[in-house]
């Protein structure tokens, strides 16, 4: 449940604005990187204090300001000072129960993602939400922890490769949210094959140990949806080409992200669907065994009520029956209960009851 709300309960009467941290703190000190590029040149470099990455607010070529940790108001407020960023966007930002929205304040687009990652130890998503400030000529992002789904971004700016050293600020915001869609199909993939391989423990052997992995896949899958669905509207006015700062040019490769997140979209249903499937084909397995148990036991108890008429005539006390002084008497019984159970056995056979 705490994945699914997250307590807010501290802000609770303060002023529109103020800087609370919400959420886990997943670092212990903040760390500031910047890379500036343009088509002829590279740079990328750690900083000590967050006061080094103002000059790059002028400068006519890319920048990547890129802080890790958000506990720590007072780089959250130098750089909302500096780049003129409104005080409820800083508050979002340091908020990290929010969903994935987008913000258009002219100056600047607010964008809210989630990167999520596959936990093997527990065997469930986490969450890390990562916040974008996409200016003319700088892109800032927020990440509430070290080690993310960009490194291969990195990569293709420090090697010139692709398109990103020639397109700008906002072809780099269009990469960032593509490398966190494609991740998604990562965890989706190994999704899918936990369920395959359930389906076929599912098939041979239901346990209730299949019933709570299922249990666990559709709270899984729904957590799934909760985090991705939001960001196809995102994505969706980002390629609209109502917002200034999104290039033209860069509206076909926003497509392309938006076919993927439709595509993720459709992925985590068809895998809902075929949880519940299973959960029904689990629930229909039990119940047809216990009706195969309990078919078992009515025939035994069927083929026995005549035994038993037959064995409470003879137990009877009375003292002039006239079997009970015969010499075969109990000898014939015992013949005329087997040849009753026995016809009984091959009727049902007949009627394929057994």
């Amino acid at each position: 449940m705490p994945r699914f709300i997250k307590r807010t309960s501290k802000k609770a009467g303060l002023a529109p604005g103020t800087l609370i941290h919400i959420g886990e703190k997943k670092v212990e000190a903040a760390r500031i990187t910047v890379i500036d590029y343009d088509k002829e040149q590279f740079q990328q470099k750690e900083l000590e204090t967050v006061e080094e990455c103002f000059p790059f607010k002028e400068e006519p070529t890319v920048t990547w300001i890129n802080i890790d940790g958000l506990h720590n108001i007072e780089i959250i407020e130098e750089i909302g000072k500096c780049f003129d960023i409104h005080p409820l966007i800083l508050e979002d930002i340091v908020n990290t129960a929010h969903r994935p929205k987008l913000e258009d304040l002219d100056d600047y687009v607010f964008i809210v993602l989630k990167m999520l990652y596959y936990d093997k130890e527990s065997g469930s998503v986490k969450s890390e939400q990562v916040s974008l400030i996409l200016c003319q000529h700088c892109l800032i992002s927020f990440q509430e922890r070290e080690g993310d789904v960009f490194s291969l971004v990195r990569e293709r700016i420090r090697k010139g490769k692709g398109h990103t050293r020639k397109g700008g600020v906002d072809y780099l915001a269009y990469a960032l949210i593509d490398a966190v869609v494609d991740h998604y199909f990562i965890i989706l993939e190994t999704f899918g094959e936990q369920i395959e391989e359930l389906e076929e423990a599912l098939v041979t052997s239901p346990t209730p140990e299949i019933l709570e992995s299922i249990h666990h896949m559709k709270k899984e899958m729904i957590y799934l949806r909760k985090q991705v669905w939001p960001l196809r509207e995102v994505v969706a006015s980002l390629r609209r080409g109502e917002i200034a700062l999104i290039r033209e040019s860069t509206n076909i490769f926003l497509a392309d992200v938006y076919d993927h997140t439709v595509h993720v979209i459709d992925t985590i249903e068809s895998l809902r669907d075929v949880l519940s499937g299973m959960l029904d084909i689990y629930l229909s397995t039990v119940s047809n065994k216990m009706n195969e148990v309990m078919k078992v036991l009515t025939i035994m108890a069927t083929i026995f009520i005549p035994l038993t008429f037959i064995a409470g005539v003879y137990g009877m006390n009375f003292k002039y029956m006239p079997e009970l002084e015969w010499h075969w008497g109990y000898f014939g019984a015992l013949s005329v209960m087997v040849g009753v159970g026995v016809l009984m056995v091959f009727y049902f056979k007949r009627k394929t009851w057994l």
